[in-house]
């Protein structure tokens, strides 16, 4: 039987934001059938990220993939401005379309106050 997510998500494990990622979730995938993925800033070992898509895509046929990184990340440090978190996640969207282009991207940027900017250029739609 084959085990069928609709997207993989990776944030960052700080707890400050789980509870605003939790909310985004549920309103964002009503099924609530995605992997999830916790790692220390978010996308900052693109690495690690990118073996999680690969397993997910293999095993759980996932269609779009969904990366949060958020304001004042300890993994960052003091180079973790706004302005090099947008850089790595659009870095990371292009990576990913490049290696798998059947997949949609979605890259957010989390605020202390819970607001989540997009910062996607492919604009994935969520249903």
């Amino acid at each position: 039987m084959a085990h069928i997510a609709d997207a993989i998500v990776v944030a960052c494990i700080d707890f400050r934001f789980q509870q605003y990622i939790d909310d985004w979730l549920k309103k964002t995938f009503k099924k609530y059938l995605f992997d999830r993925v916790g790692l220390a800033g978010g996308i900052f070992d693109f690495y690690s990220v990118l073996k999680q898509i690969e397993i997910s895509n293999r095993l759980h046929q996932i269609k779009k993939v969904v990366l949060i990184n958020h304001e004042d990340c300890g993994a960052y440090g003091q180079e973790g401005t706004f302005t090099r978190h947008k850089y790595d996640l659009e870095e990371a969207e292009r990576k990913i379309k490049a290696l798998f282009p059947h997949l949609d991207v979605a890259t957010f940027y989390l605020t202390l106050k819970g607001e989540f900017q997009e910062i996607s250029r492919t604009r994935p739609r969520f249903k």
